[in-house]
């Protein structure tokens, strides 16, 4: 069996027998940006493969951080090109997104108005280890923390006699794009998110909490302000939270595609239907899309696939559908990288930032 088919495999069968036994988190105290932050076991070194390995930068953890960069062949000297920034899912590294077709339509698509402008930088950050509140086998290993929401653009937050420190993944995120913007090459009015899964959810949360991200198109994205075994959900408001059960997203206008499937694992697609009414009700303008089992869109979710909008640990979805949805996750919706494409390009920043 081929090394990332087995992968698949045994990740598939680990997820679906954990979510028929419920795991017991530890008490966990709620703050105004959600959970703590993560429990912190490692770094990780990704392989970029034909990319340039960035990097190390040491977070606020003191953990060396690292991206992968990919240029397009087209990429000339004095010439600014989109970026997109790229998260990996949970469990799997920067590499991954050789899963996707992303860097095979690198050279031959515009994300401008000038179709002769071919070309787009790519730029994927590494996560760390860490603790996470998803079902065994991903409650822990690589990936993003998006429990602890504290994603001010200001940086870290003082309330009272308490400093909350930045989000320690957007704080790497945001670096290693300056990173790139400072070589002159990069649009600053279009820069982009998309990820899978656990990046998918905290592309979501980067890029509302970001005034210099355009557009995010994301897929199979875990609401990132409540899923799984989350124990502090918050509801996104553009103004000043009410209360802790409230979180302020400072980028309202960044216009977001979700991408996911009406049959996908642990009820995600009740629980991206729950994301988008909670987005548009902050004022983020969403682009849900909801695909069957081939990648054509429809407009429902699989009942038999969850129905429970929190995606609960133990799923509501049938041994069949926690299978087929659990397969649909792993696999990246090809036919529509091009859809995303296109987004991105309608939706550029009305200025530079």
């Amino acid at each position: 069996m081929e090394p990332v088919k087995r992968t698949i495999f045994l990740a598939m069968t680990a997820f679906l027998l954990a979510c028929s036994t419920a795991a017991t988190d530890p008490p966990t105290a709620c703050g105004p940006f959600g959970a703590p932050s993560a429990a912190v076991f490692s770094k990780v070194l990704p392989n970029c493969g034909k990319g340039q390995l960035l990097g190390p930068w040491q977070d606020a953890d003191k953990i060396d951080r690292y991206a992968c960069l990919y240029q397009p062949k087209s990429a000339t000297a004095n010439s600014k090109l989109p970026m997109i920034v790229y998260l990996h899912p949970s469990l799997f590294s920067a590499g991954w997104i050789t899963q996707t077709n992303i860097l095979d339509l690198q050279d031959s698509i515009s994300l401008t108005d000038g179709p002769k402008i071919l070309g787009y930088i790519v730029l994927a950050p590494e996560g760390r280890k860490t603790t996470h509140y998803y079902p065994f086998p991903d409650n822990k290993g690589v990936g993003w923390d998006n429990w602890y929401r504290q994603l001010s653009p200001a940086g870290d937050v003082r309330i009272g006699n308490t400093t909350w420190r930045e989000n320690a993944d957007a704080a790497t995120i945001d670096h290693f794009i300056a990173t790139e913007v400072a070589t002159g090459n990069v649009d600053t009015r279009r820069i982009y998110v998309t990820g899978w899964s656990n990046g998918a959810a905290m592309g979501v949360l980067y890029s509302v909490n970001r005034p210099n991200i355009a557009a995010s198109a994301v897929y199979s994205a875990p609401n990132p302000f409540g899923a799984f075994n989350d124990p502090c959900p918050q509801t996104p408001v553009a103004g000043r939270p009410a209360s802790d059960k409230q979180i302020q997203v400072f980028n309202p206008a960044a216009r977001t595609m979700h991408i996911h499937n009406a049959c996908d694992v642990g009820g995600i697609c009740p629980n991206g239907e729950q994301l988008a009414t909670e987005l548009n009700a902050a004022g983020v303008v969403v682009d849900d899309v909801i695909l069957d089992n081939h990648h054509q869109r429809v407009h429902a979710c699989t009942d038999s696939c969850g129905t429970d909008p929190s995606a609960p640990e133990k799923s509501t979805a049938s041994a069949a559908g926690s299978m087929i949805g659990l397969g649909n996750h792993m696999r990246w919706p090809k036919e529509w990288t091009t859809a995303m494409l296109d987004f991105f390009r309608q939706h550029p920043l009305k200025s530079a930032p």
